[in-house]
């Protein structure tokens, strides 16, 4: 199985959106990225991360990453579903997808550290 995990450069979320935990770091984020890509490699999955930066580059990114590979799911993290002010970067995604990976499920993560979870849901 192969699962591309999406999610926001660490560097470049805004910790001042009240959508996010407060407390979270770039420094957690990227824990959770890699406690994840090693859970999801631990199920012998092929495991692959495509981080985006917050602006249109990212569906081109996203393009670009799923152009390489057949993934059978690909997870779309919690920080770009979840805050709000994300909601047209998060459809940009999703349509992206779509068209680029007609046949891969898509799935949601809560958070980085429920990535192989989520990707599970799709994967059986």
């Amino acid at each position: 199985m192969r699962v591309l995990f999406i999610g926001e450069e660490p560097e470049s979320v805004d910790f001042s959106d009240p959508a996010l935990p407060p407390g979270l770091t770039a420094e957690k984020i990227q824990t959770g990225i890699d406690l994840a890509m090693h859970e999801m490699k631990a199920r012998g999955w092929d495991a692959q991360l495509c981080l985006i930066q917050p602006d249109e580059s990212a569906a081109a990114a996203v393009k670009q990453a799923l152009s390489e590979l057949d993934f059978d799911c690909v997870v779309i993290g919690g920080g770009i579903r979840i805050p709000p002010k994300s909601l047209l970067l998060f459809e940009a995604l999703v349509n992206a997808i779509h068209k680029a990976a007609p046949d891969a499920a898509i799935a949601f993560n809560t958070s980085p550290e429920n990535t192989a979870t989520a990707a599970g849901r799709w994967l059986r």
